[in-house]
């Protein structure tokens, strides 16, 4: 069984990184839109593959994230 992980083309992705972000070495998230999903990276690791989400779930977990 081959790791679907490991196929996701990440390469031309615009990644913008969370204005959360101090790059001080904290906590550094980086989000690219792709036609029907949102990838989410660790911008410290970038060789690792990012998590993908739809935009619906994306959406989702924006509208909490600011609720909190």
């Amino acid at each position: 069984m081959k790791d679907r992980r490991n196929t996701i083309d990440v390469q031309g992705l615009a990644w913008f990184k969370s204005s959360y972000s101090s790059g001080e070495g904290g906590q550094c998230v980086e989000v690219a839109a792709q036609s029907g999903s949102v990838r989410v990276r660790d911008s410290k690791d970038t060789a690792r593959p990012p998590l993908s989400f739809g935009h619906d779930q994306w959406s989702s977990f924006v509208a909490y994230a600011r609720e909190a």
